[in-house]
């Protein structure tokens, strides 16, 4: 089995065409005239995005930031490279000071990790990743389709299979594509293929049972939906936690307006009470592990909880839940 593939020195023409069909069938991205390239999950096409929009000539590291609460891997990578400086918070880089000549690179998640809002840039001449990591019908409602100039997708949130370690990116503009191509092939000289074999295999049944009306987007939506309404319900019977709130959307691939769901599968849970002010102790003290929102750029009132588990993880949760708000 060569380093080389049917498509290039990563890719493999059959999967890129299944990759971009899907997206036509779902609806969400526009695929047209967009270059392709194949990554181990989109944490590694995240590096390659900076290093690929980042100059190759400046005397001060390109500046990085995002929206609060914001995923956290991208201060962490950022903060991994010497050739980038992490500034945290959008809003803190808009009321400062900065040089006409600074390269500031700005990721956006929409929809967001972890509260599912709708995002859009907000840093003006900024380089823009959009991560569209959940814009997917099981997590989100499909409004038009996405046409960024650079944005990232993971198998890891359609089909659930994050250990394959596959994602990709649609790219407009030549120069930076070939400048992530570079990255991918001087990293890791693409992505396995016996990953990309995996995801082929996937993504053809994925498509398969859309034409039969019977998809994995329907039963992920339903059971996210359903969660979140025991979940919704639980923490609305006491005012010591609260929740992100969700509206009905309609949404264009099931044809219907939506009950509310997580864009992003995950609860943005605040303790209210003073008493709680580190709700991920709080969490803890009553058995739920939490992710602290400070990871997010978040106070420590805020934590995130995950839908995206086993139905008896899930009651667990909700059991604990329960007695967390009654006290």
């Amino acid at each position: 089995m060569s380093y080389n593939a049917d498509g290039g020195p990563s890719m493999t023409r059959e999967l890129e065409r299944h990759v971009r069909l899907l997206h036509k069938f779902v609806g969400n991205a526009n695929v047209e005239g967009k270059f392709m390239v194949f990554g181990a999950g989109s944490t590694q096409l995240l590096n390659a995005a900076l290093h690929a929009l980042a100059p190759d000539i400046s005397s001060s590291p390109a500046t990085v930031v995002a929206s609060v609460p914001y995923y956290p891997a991208y201060k962490t990578q950022t903060a991994y490279w010497n050739d980038f400086e992490w500034k945290g918070a959008t809003s803190d880089l808009l009321n400062s000071t900065r040089s006409s000549r600074e390269t500031v690179i700005e990721f956006v998640t929409s929809p967001n990790n972890p509260d599912g809002r709708w995002q859009l840039a907000v840093v003006y001449s900024a380089a823009t990743t959009y991560d569209r990591a959940y814009y997917w019908p099981h997590f989100s409602a499909i409004k038009t389709p996405a046409d960024d100039d650079l944005s990232l997708f993971t198998l890891s949130k359609i089909s659930g299979h994050a250990g394959s370690r596959f994602g990709w990116a649609l790219i407009k503009n030549k120069t930076i594509y070939e400048r992530i191509v570079m990255y991918m092939d001087e990293d890791t000289m693409g992505v396995s293929r016996d990953t990309q074999l995996r995801a082929l295999k996937i993504i053809k049944e994925m498509i398969m049972q859309i034409k039969k009306k019977g998809d994995i987007f329907r039963f992920g939506y339903a059971l996210t939906r359903d969660r979140w309404a025991k979940l919704n319900a639980v923490v609305a019977s006491s005012d010591r936690f609260s929740l992100q709130k969700l509206s009905p959307e309609y949404c264009n691939y099931f044809r219907i307006t939506r009950d509310p769901s997580p864009a992003a599968a995950y609860a943005w849970l605040k303790c209210e009470r003073e008493t709680d002010m580190d709700c991920a102790t709080v969490m803890r003290t009553g058995g739920i592990i939490p992710r602290e929102g400070i990871l997010y750029g978040a106070s420590s009132q805020h934590v995130r909880l995950s839908l995206i588990k086993s139905h008896d993880d899930f009651d667990q949760l909700l059991t604990k839940m329960k007695s967390l708000a009654s006290h």
